[in-house]
């Protein structure tokens, strides 16, 4: 009787120690799962400006997963489940850090300033002093120059799994813009896969400001072909239309019955091609619109688009009056990106929150004069979903 109750009580123990060890592998398993990258770490560490540059990674519980760089304050990659649970990398990006810097044009996933989007000329006036800006699109200036903010070196915090905090002081004189101005972007990775983008900012000298992300969107993977088959839907009566050159001509025209009405959720190719000159200027999609506001300070949205591919949904909520939709009109044949997939003629598109391009030479669009004593302050969020 002894033995057999010993025998039982070591088969037990068996069972139970290799129990917790199952317990352990699938553990260990959804961990690997969850932090893996699929971009080397290594491949992102060196010295550049005589500062690290890194790789930084950001998880939530439910596997979500956002790669960013210091360098430009780059999203390098965004993994999000498709319908079919498979985990999906929707933005553009690249394998090492080194191609960043050949094709720093693109401004793949930066941050972007101190003035995104144009400024027409490269100049502008305040309080009677003219300033020129360095040009990079001529004949315009273009998101803060060659030297902006997407190709300088952000000093970098990780507080924890989800939260990574970036800080950068723009010198006096930078790219042709006064004020010394101190800069910090929080982004954050919520447990409801959306990610936060908060950004502040003080100067000591009257400046203007207009900070946004440039992340290139495929939601049926970065480098899977055309985006022209998702539906988008974008909060707007009215866009600002543009000359030759891309710079807003200063008014708000209605987007009903134009290639711009995205009020209903239509695919982005249906008029990408239309014979209209506004969509001539842009060579396709690469205007402003204006977001119709309920107030003015709060999160609201602004854009949603769906693949029926993967099924992933993404929105856009902003507290920004203008949101930029360019459609990859000018990704070229030769570009290649992570895994060495093909990023080629309108296949990613970016939405980009801000204030208006050429605000500062147009006294009827809102005002993006920061002054000393006063913070700038702006949120937008990426939220990811499956419809």
């Amino acid at each position: 009787m002894y033995s057999i109750k010993r025998l039982l009580a070591v088969l037990m123990l068996f069972s139970a120690v290799a129990c917790n060890n199952t317990n352990n592998q699938q553990q260990a398993s959804k961990d690997s799962t969850k932090l893996s990258a699929p971009i080397s770490r290594a491949a992102y560490q060196q010295d550049v400006q005589g500062k690290k540059v890194d790789l930084y990674v950001l998880s939530n519980k439910k596997n979500m997963t956002v790669y960013i760089t210091n360098y430009g304050g780059r999203i390098v990659s965004v993994n999000v489940p498709n319908k079919s649970g498979t985990f999906t990398d929707v933005v553009l990006g690249y394998d090492s850090l080194n191609h960043y810097f050949s094709r720093k044009e693109n401004f793949f996933g930066a941050l972007v300033g101190r003035y995104g989007n144009r400024i027409a000329k490269g100049k502008f006036q305040l309080d009677g002093k003219s300033y020129q800006l360095a040009i990079n699109n001529a004949p315009n200036a273009l998101h803060g120059g060659p030297k902006g903010f997407h190709d300088q070196v952000w000093d970098a915090k990780q507080t924890n799994d989800q939260t990574l905090e970036l800080s950068y002081l723009s010198k006096d004189g930078e790219e042709g813009y006064p004020g010394n101005l101190s800069v910090k972007v929080l982004y954050h990775l919520t447990e409801e896969n959306s990610i936060e983008i908060s950004y502040s900012a003080t100067t000591d000298k009257k400046t203007v400001l207009n900070l946004t992300n440039h992340s290139y969107f495929n939601l049926n993977g970065a480098g899977s072909g055309t985006i022209n088959d998702h539906l988008m839907t974008i909060n707007a009566d009215k866009f600002t239309p543009v000359d030759s050159t891309l710079i807003p001509t200063g008014v708000l025209a209605d987007v009903a019955g134009t290639a711009f009405d995205f009020r209903k959720p239509k695919a982005i190719g249906d008029s990408v091609n239309s014979l209209s000159e506004q969509i001539k200027n842009g060579k396709g999609y690469d205007h402003n619109f204006v977001l119709n506001r309920k107030t003015t300070n709060d999160l609201e949205l602004a854009a949603t688009v769906y693949s029926t591919v993967t099924g992933i949904k993404l929105e856009v909520l902003t507290q920004e009056p203008g949101i930029q939709f360019y459609g990859g009109n000018f990704l070229d044949s030769i570009l290649f990106g992570k895994k060495d997939l093909h990023y080629s003629y309108r296949t990613a598109f970016c939405l980009e929150t801000q204030h208006f391009p050429n605000a500062p030479n147009q006294s009827n669009f809102a005002s993006t004069i920061l002054e000393p004593g006063k913070t700038y302050s702006t949120k937008t969020v990426y939220h990811f979903g499956i419809q």
